[in-house]
């Protein structure tokens, strides 16, 4: 029992705090730090992800009206909003990488025990990048197009429990297939990406490392039939081919046969075109593959309505950088809890929750399940349904 406690310190003892110490003294980050150091830092800004505050002034005034609270939170006293800023340029980001870095290995072993997609005896990752749009004038170190600033997270989402197995912050000007050269590649896991990232070098480079692409084909490849398989048109796949590239770089960065699928979505009724090296799945999971890949877009639409990650505390690369990561620590961290206490509640409910009551005494098992309706005890026959879903 966590009696005495917040429900904010109960959730910051999820953290790793011996684990972190050790990567702050590695990158030397307390040296020379009076006030607000670098762990304390990290739970101002957990606290303005759960309480949802969006400035330095906001920040300090929520901790000051509470200050006899904080102690019981492991936070030692109100900041000014002129120390917060400065531990955003001065503490190094790379820190709070780390940190979250460890809260990610930690969370997809927990989340490790759940279904794979499509009962698939491997890993599937979901690759994509999201854009955060900035002012030129106050983010002139992330350049993006002439009139404005902008940063991006490429994200390579775990599709089992949708946590990020790995982020990479850039300026905007950085091409998606780039990411490619530094992305870490598992043997035998899927990675499903859009057109975006079709470059056959890199390509063949993951098909050399045992792993399997699925992508669609950019319009106007240059490809010849080689074979052609059996198509289950009941399914929506209009054929199955194998095919070797045309062009003459194509060849050389590709030189072994791709799986072209043409496949109609009998939804939208377009038709789609699909690439992979996988030679063994059906066709028609292939396209399923593809289609679990609009869960990294459910991930940033996620992430940018319920973390504070589109208006930033300061202006510098180290401020911006910090509060991503430290945004992206918190996400995990709920998750890990959510986890770990077996709620059924979602992520987004624990949030909503925390919100409201982080400063509560109440033991963090039962404040984040949700509560009960009275209306599950009486006869549904006799309830008006306004959403049937």
């Amino acid at each position: 029992m966590n009696v005495g406690k917040t429900l904010f310190a109960q959730v910051m003892e999820f953290v790793p705090w011996k684990t972190f110490g050790r990567i702050i003294e590695r990158h030397k980050g307390d040296a020379g730090v009076r006030t607000l150091g670098c762990a304390d830092l990290f739970r101002v800004m957990a606290f303005a992800q759960f309480t949802w505050r969006e400035s330095l002034r906001d920040i300090e005034a929520c901790l000051a009206a509470n200050q006899p609270k904080l102690f019981h939170m492991g936070i030692k006293g109100p900041p000014a909003r002129s120390t917060l800023a400065d531990a955003l340029n001065l503490r190094d980001w790379r820190i709070y990488h780390a940190l979250a870095q460890r809260l990610i290995a930690r969370a997809r072993a927990l989340y490790a025990v759940e279904p794979s997609v499509l009962e698939l005896d491997a890993s599937v990752y979901a690759l994509d990048s999201t854009t955060i749009d900035l002012c030129l004038s106050l983010f002139d170190w992330a350049p993006f197009r002439s009139t404005k600033a902008a940063v991006k997270l490429h994200t390579l989402l775990d599709l089992r429990g949708s946590i990020p197995a790995f982020i990479h912050v850039s300026d905007g000007k950085l091409h998606d297939v780039n990411v490619l050269d530094i992305l870490p590649v598992e043997a035998g896991a899927f990675y499903v990406m859009d057109r975006g990232y079709v470059d056959f070098e890199r390509l063949y480079a993951m098909h050399q490392a045992g792993a399997f692409f699925v992508t669609r084909a950019k319009a106007g490849m240059d490809a010849r039939r080689v074979y052609s398989h059996a198509a289950d048109r009941s399914n929506g796949v209009i054929c199955d081919q194998r095919v070797m590239l045309n062009g003459f770089y194509s060849a050389q960065h590709y030189p072994e046969h791709l799986r072209r699928i043409r496949f109609k979505d009998p939804e939208s009724g377009k038709t789609l075109v699909f690439l992979t090296n996988n030679t063994s799945l059906p066709a028609w999971t292939i396209a399923a593959l593809y289609k679990s890949r609009w869960q990294v877009e459910l991930f940033f639409k996620w992430i940018k309505q319920h973390l504070r990650i589109k208006r930033f505390l300061g202006t510098s690369e180290n401020a911006v950088k910090t509060q991503i990561w430290c945004a992206v620590a918190t996400y995990v961290l709920i998750a890990i809890v959510k986890k770990e206490l077996q709620l059924d509640a979602s992520l987004y409910t624990c949030l909503q929750i925390l919100s409201v009551s982080v400063f509560e005494k109440t033991e963090v098992s039962c404040a984040l399940q949700p509560a009960r309706s009275q209306s599950e005890s009486s006869d549904p026959a006799t309830q008006l349904m306004l959403f049937e879903f």
